[in-house]
Parts: structure tokens; C-alpha cells; sequence
């Protein structure tokens, strides 16, 4: 098999995911091709060099739909005989895409790929591609669907984190991600977005507050416990699923919970050929690559048996990983994945997260890849495993090498 090397990234701002949010007036169309774009000039590509594109999206409909990935790979100038496709699995799209773009490399299906995501949440709302998952009897009631929120809180109340400490992880997030920015960490990915005339409607994370302290989190009402207690609701139905839990303790809220954003991302991929032939620089290797399934109910503690799977693939273990990127879906899901797999604070999202900077729900895996890549650059360090937690129970991750 070949070895897949990533040679670059590129990542939009996140815009706030709402009407009068920076990005709203942006196409999805538009921003997966200004990522795309940037890719190819940054690399000085002629337009056939990529040979396909993966790109996640998690609502797939309307200016979403269509595989936008290969109308915004047209859009954004590559060559007719550049192919896309349009990856969901929820959340994990976006690193999902990136590992199946890995994956042609390794197979010597193709020399140069890309994978990324785009998720406009402001136009293409969350949910807005239905399913028969939450609302289906034969699927809800079989596998006692639940919203994630309620998930996170239930993670919270069987692993025992309190209100405080999940907020006392928010407001690291926050710390993190401002120090990050001003410290310019995110400089090499961050492409400024333009509008029709070309215009600069975004060049920073608009959903940050740095500001954050305990006493303004501790002022916001927990989100899920009016759903959850309600008679009969969802709190019965995760207890129906775990009788050891008497009650749930709902902990989360829109400040310790990821933001609803819009974003897109880009991570080139390729191998030793594409490397000689468009003079490319690698930068980390794909080590290893893993999918799983888990309990639905509980949903998100999938990044747990995700990461062993790669670790096991790679004839690796955690003390072998140096940097972790876990998107902060909730903060009791990170909370829950250091304690099993024994890692320390200081080394997992170390310039913050989604708690911060939002979610980009097909975006964000690739984002945090590139993310990471950087970050191991910027320290020194030699290897990285990113994964997030995904709806319906199932979690994927990847390991990388810097070269």
C-alpha cells in the first residue's frame, strides 16, 4: 500500500449559523469553492492534478444537496476530470471524508485527493434531511432514541461531572481558542471568506467569548431538562436503557455545548508520486484510520473505542500520541474520553474547541485535522489522534505523524 501523506490545509472562519451571522450571505456553494480554491493556488495545482474530492455534509438537501462537492470542485476551477462525493456520518463527516480521500491514496486508487466538509448551518438547517432514526417507532423506540443533549447529560450523570466541571472545561475551551488567535496559531489555515465583490466578510472565529467566567456560565439554564422531564420524556427513556441511573443531572447548556456555526475545510492528500510530480512538501503521514459503532442511547462516548481501534491498528498505544483533537460536541464527552483513555488536560485541544469556535457539522473533522497538523508544527511535536463523537452511537479517529 502507498503511504498518504497530507501536504496541506485550509479551513474557513466559523461564521455564527444564523441570519445575521458574517457567513449567512455565503453560498454553501460559495464557501466549499473559496476552500477549494485557495487549496489549488496555495499549491500552485494545475486544475487536473486532484483526482477526487470527498467533502462531508451532514444535511445534504437544498443549496446543500446535489453533491455540492463536485459542483463547487467545478466552481472553484478544477479540471472536468476532477470527481466528488458528498460523505455523512454526522458529525464525523468531515474526518470521515478525509479518511476515505486517505484511503484512495493507500489503495493506489488515486495520487492526489482532498477531503473536507462544508456545513452551512445558517441556511441549511440542522435536521433539515429528516430521517427515520428519531422519529420512526420501529427505529426510536428499538433503540431508545434520545437527543444528544440529553446523551451528554446522561454521560455526565453515569461519569459523575458536575455542573462545574463541565463549565470549568467551557471556559478553558474559551481561554484556549483566545489565546490561539492571538497568538496567530491558526494563521497558516484561516482563509478569509469574500462576498460576490470581493469583499472580506470574515477573516476570525466569530463565536468566540473570551470573556467567559464561571459566574456567566453558572448563569445560563441547563438546556435539555425541560425535554427530559417532561412526563413521560427522554429522561425516561435513558433510564429505561441505564436503570443504575435513579436521575439525570442536566449540566448543559448553549455555553458548554458546541456552537452552531457555518464553515468549510479542505486537507490535500496524496502520495510520494503527487509529491515529485507537483513538488509538495509532506507534512504528516496517515498513520492509521478507524470506524466504529457503540450504544446508540448514550451516543457519544464512540471517540473512546475509536481511538483504541486505531491505537490497536497501528501497533500503538495513547502514551505513544502526543497531541489529542477531540471535537467538543459537549464538554462531559472530553471530559469522559481523558478519564478513559488516561489522557491529560494539557495535551487534548490545546487551542480550544467547538465549545468555542463552533461546529461546522460536516466540517469540523477536517478542520481539526488541520488544526492539529499545525499545532504539531508549532510545538515540535511528532504525533496526533483526532476523533469525534457521532450520532446514533458511533465515533472515528485518526492517527498522524509529523514528517
Amino acid at each position: 500500500m502507498s503511504e498518504a501523506f497530507i501536504f496541506d490545509a485550509v479551513r474557513s472562519p466559523r461564521g455564527k449559523g444564523r441570519s445575521d451571522g458574517a457567513l449567512h450571505e455565503i453560498t454553501p456553494l460559495d464557501l466549499s469553492a473559496q476552500v477549494l480554491a485557495s487549496v489549488r493556488e496555495r499549491n500552485n495545482l494545475p486544475a487536473e492534478a486532484v483526482e477526487d474530492i470527498s467533502f462531508g455534509c451532514v444535511s445534504p438537501v437544498g443549496e446543500q444537496g446535489a453533491v455540492i462537492t463536485r459542483t463547487a470542485a467545478l466552481q472553484a476551477g478544477y479540471a472536468e476530470t476532477t470527481s466528488g462525493i458528498q460523505v455523512n456520518r454526522f458529525c464525523g463527516s468531515g474526518l470521515e471524508a478525509s479518511n476515505i480521500a486517505a484511503a484512495k491514496v493507500k489503495a493506489g486508487e488515486a495520487d492526489l485527493t482532498i477531503g473536507g466538509g462544508i456545513e452551512s448551518m445558517s441556511r441549511v438547517p440542522m435536521g433539515s434531511d429528516g430521517g427515520a432514526w428519531p422519529v420512526d417507532p420501529r427505529s426510536a423506540i428499538a433503540n431508545y432514541f434520545i437527543p444528544q443533549g440529553i446523551s451528554a447529560d446522561l454521560i455526565a450523570t453515569k461519569y459523575g461531572y458536575s455542573r462545574d466541571d463541565v463549565d470549568a472545561y467551557a471556559m478553558e475551551s474559551q481561554k484556549r481558542a483566545a489565546r490561539a488567535w492571538a497568538e496567530k496559531r491558526f494563521a497558516n489555515s484561516i482563509l478569509p471568506i469574500r462576498d460576490v465583490i470581493g469583499e472580506v466578510v470574515l477573516d476570525h472565529d466569530e463565536l468566540m467569548r473570551p470573556e467567559t467566567d464561571m459566574q456567566s456560565l453558572g448563569a445560563l439554564a441547563p438546556a435539555f431538562a425541560m425535554m427530559g422531564q417532561a412526563m413521560p420524556g427522554f429522561d425516561d427513556i435513558a433510564k429505561m436503557r441505564y436503570p443504575d441511573i435513579e436521575n439525570i443531572n442536566h449540566v448543559h447548556h448553549a455555553g458548554n455545548s458546541s456552537g452552531i456555526v457555518d464553515g468549510s475545510a479542505a486537507v490535500l492528500i496524496g502520495n510520494d508520486v503527487a509529491a515529485k510530480k507537483y513538488d509538495l512538501k509532506p507534512r504528516a503521514r496517515i498513520v492509521s484510520m478507524a470506524s466504529i459503532g457503540s450504544e446508540p442511547t448514550i451516543m457519544l462516548t464512540g471517540p473512546e473505542f475509536a481511538a483504541q481501534k486505531a491505537l490497536t491498528r497501528a501497533g500503538m498505544s495513547a502514551s505513544d500520541i502526543d497531541l489529542w483533537e477531540l471535537n467538543e460536541a459537549f464538554a462531559s464527552v472530553v471530559l469522559r474520553f481523558m478519564d478513559a483513555m488516561k489522557v491529560d488536560h494539557s495535551d487534548i485541544n490545546v487551542n480550544g474547541g467547538a465549545i468555542a469556535m463552533g461546529h461546522p457539522l460536516g466540517a469540523t473533522g477536517a478542520m481539526i485535522l488541520g488544526t492539529v497538523v499545525d499545532e504539531l508544527e508549532r510545538s515540535g511535536k511528532s504525533t496526533a489522534l483526532i476523533t469525534l463523537c457521532i450520532g446514533a452511537g458511533m465515533g472515528t479517529a485518526t492517527i498522524i505523524e509529523r514528517v
